[in-house]
This record gives structure tokens, C-alpha cells and sequence, in this order.
């Protein structure tokens, strides 16, 4: 199955997983999404992933969501920058989310890396997406 916007799909199936309370949700595994997953778990928005091989060779991630008093701890979770409009940001110009609360995720050339890791390593990159 090819996806015009892999990133924006796997932040789809997180959200909508979180409207229907489970436990954790499932989606193809790239190296992109891997990266993007692994900002989510390190700023503790998940409580982590797994990757899942099948025999065809073919291999998923397997996210557990993470609650607070039976609240989802994501809020929101939108796509920035999309196939049809990339977005990019200067090390100037990073948004902030929500005074600080909340998180960018920005492709930079150090790697994909939350909104404060790339100020702090002087970079800017694509915008991919933004949590609180």
C-alpha cells in the first residue's frame, strides 16, 4: 500500500486510537516514522513502541499510548508541513507550541529532533509536526 503522507497517516492512527481509548495502535514501519516515535517517547507523549517483523518481510510498529486519570496525554497532534506545502523554520523562527508545553518535531540536517533540541544545536529544518 503506498501512502501519499506516511507521517501524517501514522498521526492519524494515533488520534484516532486515543478517541476509542486503546492501549496502542499500529503502523508501517520506515525510518522516518521511527525517528518521529522515538521524539514522541522521549518527550512523553507514548509510553514506547516495538517494531513487529512479519515473514514477507514486511515490518510494523506497534505504539502503547500513554494516559493520565484516564485522559489521553496528547492532546492535540496535527500535521505542519504536508506534501502539497512544506513548511520550514530558521533557528529563529521554531514555534513554539503552547509557551513551551507542548512540542515541534523538525527534520533538521542533525537528524529529527524536538523543537528545543534544535535551538539548543543551532539548526532549523522542516516543520513536521506539532503535539501538546
Amino acid at each position: 500500500m503506498s501512502f501519499s503522507d506516511p507521517i501524517g497517516d501514522m498521526l492519524t492512527r494515533i488520534r484516532n486510537a486515543q478517541m476509542r481509548r486503546k492501549t496502542s495502535v499500529t503502523t508501517p514501519a520506515s525510518t522516518l516514522r521511527g525517528r518521529v516515535l522515538d521524539v514522541l517517547q522521549s518527550e512523553g507523549f507514548i509510553r514506547g513502541y516495538s517494531e513487529v517483523k512479519f515473514e514477507n518481510g514486511a515490518s510494523e510498529y506497534e505504539i502503547e499510548l500513554k494516559y493520565s486519570e484516564n485522559d489521553p496525554v496528547i492532546r492535540t497532534i496535527e500535521r505542519v508541513s504536508r506534501p502539497g506545502r512544506r513548511v520550514y523554520a530558521s533557528v529563529k523562527t521554531i514555534p513554539q507550541v503552547a509557551n513551551g508545553l507542548g512540542v515541534s518535531i523538525l527534520s533538521t540536517p542533525k537528524g529529527v529532533m524536538a523543537d528545543h533540541e534544535a535551538r539548543a544545536a543551532n539548526v532549523g529544518g522542516e516543520v513536521l509536526c506539532r503535539v501538546f
